[in-house]
């Protein structure tokens, strides 16, 4: 699957600070033609992660939409969702990959080059490259690692996503440099 130019994060701390619950928000960007979503929700028990993640697939399905759950490929599988999304300090690549199957999305973020390369030679479908600019949404403990670093991910043959400070007005840079998609959380909201 190659990836829309859209990858929409619903993040739940983001849209609680909005005043949305997880489901309505996912509902909304579906309703809104985004074809690729994420759900994150750090803090939530694992029985309201699966709850929220299966009613996000369902919305996601009648549209023809993948969904992808953050940190938590036990919680894709349960749920049904298109793959996971994997951070450095999660399962690798591999070991998500042995949980969700080949057919999945499994997608890894990076930070340096020294994680781009090792991405590129894991079982991914997309790399993750952030945060590109400086953020507020998550605390990643990585300063901004900028457009050159998305270009050198775009030099691999996977997919690059760009997140990390990527508001609407930046998306063409994040393209131009090479990005096959870009991931936006806040400015869902605005």
């Amino acid at each position: 699957m190659r990836l829309p130019g859209l990858y929409a994060v619903v993040d739940l701390e983001v849209a609680s600070a909005h005043g949305w619950a997880l489901v309505d928000l996912a509902a909304a960007v579906l309703q809104g033609g985004a074809t690729l979503v994420q759900v994150r929700a750090k803090h939530l028990s694992s029985a309201a992660l699966l709850e929220v993640s299966r009613q996000i697939v369902a919305l996601a399905a009648p549209v023809g939409a993948a969904v992808v759950i953050n940190d938590r490929a036990d919680i894709a599988i349960l749920a049904g969702a298109a793959g996971v999304h994997v951070g450095q300090d999660d399962l690798s690549p591999l070991q998500a990959r042995a949980i969700v199957g080949p057919d999945a999305l499994v997608g890894v973020s990076t930070h340096s080059s020294d994680q781009i390369a090792e991405a590129a030679r894991a079982p991914v479908s997309y790399i993750a490259v952030g945060p590109v600019f400086g953020t507020t949404t998550k605390d990643t403990g990585y300063d901004a690692v900028g457009l050159d670093l998305v270009r050198q991910a775009a030099g691999t043959s996977i997919d690059v996503v760009g997140i990390g400070g990527v508001t609407l007005d930046r998306v063409p840079q994040v393209m131009a440099a090479g990005a096959t998609s870009v991931a936006v959380i806040t400015d869902l909201l605005t």
